[in-house]
Order: C-alpha cells, then sequence, then structure tokens
C-alpha cells in the first residue's frame, strides 16, 4: 500500500481525538443536559465547515444526497445523542471500552447489508484486538459495578450505526471528496439538531454563568475536533486503507485512555500493558492481510 505511514498517522491522531471526546462529553454535562451537549456539538460541528458547504453543492451529484444525509445521522449524529444519554450513568472509559465493537459491527453489516465478506486473516485480527479490549475492560474492577447496564446498550446501538455507515461510505460515495461528504452531512443533520435545541430551551439560559459556558465551550470544542476535523480525516482514511483498518481506530482509543489515566495520576499496570500489546497485534495482524490483498 503506497504511504502506508500516512495511514497510521492518520490511525493515531483519530485515536486521540475520538479517545479524548468520551471525556469532553462529561465536562460538557456539567452544566448542558446530554441532549444539549449533543446537539451542540453537531451544530457546531456544521458550522465549523460552513464556508465549504457552496462548493460541496457542485461536487456531489444529487443522487447521492441521501446517502450523505444517512451517513451523517448514522455515523455523527444519532450516536452523539446515543452516548451522551448513556455516559449519563456510565463511565467514560466504559463508553469508550464499549465502541471498541464497531469494527465487529463493520463485519456483520457489510456481510448482511453490502455483501462485502471480510477474509478469515481480516476477521481473526479484528477479534485479537477485541480479546485486548476485553482484557483491559476486566483489568479494572470498578468496571464490572455499574447498576445501570442498560445504558450500555444505547452504546451497542450506536456501534451497530458506525458499522454500517463505514460500509455505506465505502460504497456508495467512495468518489466524492471526504471534504465534502462531511460539510453537506454535518450541514444537513445541523438542521434537526439546531430544533432540538430550540425545544430543550437552550437560547434561553443564562450564559452569564461560568460553568454553562465552560459546559458550551466544551460541546463546541467536541463539534470541531470530535466530529467535523475527526470525520474528515475518518473518510480520507476510510478511502486510503479500507473498512476494516479504519474501523480499527477504535481499538486505538482505549490506549488514549490510559494516556489521559496516566497524565491525571492513575497508575497503569502490567495488565494494562499486555491488553494494548494484544490490541496492538490484532490491528496490525488485520492490516497485513490488506496490505498483501492490494499489492497483490
Amino acid at each position: 500500500m503506497e504511504n502506508r505511514g500516512l495511514n497510521w498517522l492518520l490511525f493515531v491522531l483519530l485515536s486521540f481525538i475520538w479517545g479524548s471526546s468520551f471525556i469532553l462529553m462529561k465536562a460538557g454535562m456539567v452544566g448542558l443536559t446530554a441532549f444539549q451537549v449533543a446537539s451542540v456539538r453537531i451544530v457546531a460541528s456544521g458550522l465549523c465547515l460552513l464556508p465549504i458547504l457552496f462548493k460541496s453543492f457542485k461536487k456531489i451529484p444529487a443522487n447521492k444526497l441521501s446517502y450523505v444525509f444517512l451517513s451523517g445521522l448514522l455515523g455523527s449524529m444519532l450516536p452523539s445523542y446515543l452516548f451522551c444519554i448513556a455516559e449519563m450513568k456510565i463511565d467514560s472509559a466504559l463508553a469508550g471500552t464499549l465502541n471498541s465493537l464497531t469494527p465487529v459491527f463493520v463485519i456483520i453489516t457489510g456481510a448482511l447489508f453490502f455483501k462485502n465478506l471480510a477474509s478469515t486473516q481480516k476477521i481473526v485480527g479484528v477479534f485479537i484486538a477485541l480479546s485486548g479490549c476485553i482484557m483491559l475492560f476486566l483489568s479494572h474492577p470498578n468496571m464490572l459495578m455499574i447498576d445501570n447496564w442498560n445504558y450500555a446498550y444505547l452504546i451497542l446501538i450506536a456501534t451497530i450505526m458506525y458499522g454500517y455507515n463505514v460500509n455505506l461510505v465505502q460504497k456508495h460515495l467512495k468518489g466524492i471528496p471526504s471534504l465534502e461528504i462531511v460539510a453537506m452531512a454535518l450541514a444537513l443533520n445541523a438542521i434537526p439538531a439546531l430544533m432540538i435545541l430550540i425545544f430543550t430551551g437552550f437560547f434561553k439560559l443564562d450564559f452569564s454563568n461560568h460553568a454553562l459556558l465552560v459546559s458550551t465551550g466544551y460541546a463546541c470544542l467536541l463539534g470541531a475536533m470530535g466530529t467535523s476535523l475527526a470525520n474528515i480525516l475518518f473518510y480520507i482514511l476510510i478511502k486510503r486503507a479500507g473498512v476494516f483498518f479504519s474501523a480499527m481506530v477504535t481499538y486505538g482509543i482505549p490506549f488514549i485512555a490510559i494516556f489521559w489515566g496516566v497524565m491525571y495520576g492513575e497508575k497503569t499496570g502490567w495488565l494494562q500493558i499486555c491488553s494494548l500489546l494484544v490490541i496492538l497485534s490484532g490491528v496490525y495482524w488485520a492490516n497485513k492481510k490488506q496490505q498483501t490483498e492490494k499489492n497483490g
């Protein structure tokens, strides 16, 4: 594969951005509701890309607009609400770990809806990395002490949406520039998100309140970085490296969780380090087959 190093650089950048998003969601919900944080995130992401929106109309065929809207709906908007609602009751670290189910649903939805069958080696790589995430999950005793498992199922639904969206982009939007796809998708989905902000009374809040301003700032940062920039990089990676390598970005998120934990003084044990090595080996194994197929 050409420019293999660039693919891994995109992988690392996306892992860092999305791995940090779970903390930003929690910070946003200190002063805002879950629906408001998710709505501000989508609206802010659409505003960030507004300058290139009109250019996007010329580059996106009319018959592809429905796919673009659906990609924004399944890949950004609905998961944003599901994750925020889930994080009302579960830890951000658990949310990030459950998010690692995305590559599994890339395989399942690809086979069911897109006739995209994965090679045995790719499937093995995905499940090696998934086993590493399970090991990492079990290395935190507090992870198992959760009274609101029903909220965890919301993240499961979000990962199914992510899996379907990855396949949709690869099949129906491959020939369209990534920047144009993201700008149009987020602009279209910003409209219903704006309506939700109006109905939840967001614009009637007292913005002289410092906590409210800080929470809104975190939600805007989440939109600018965790949605706008991240989606552009993600769509570029899908087109460059394929659906499986791109989806396995979710396995990079636990590395970022460990990083933030160390930054805030948390201790890291050998089991956690071994878990991360298993995750990395799974990502490498799944991608190695993909390299061979493209070069052969």
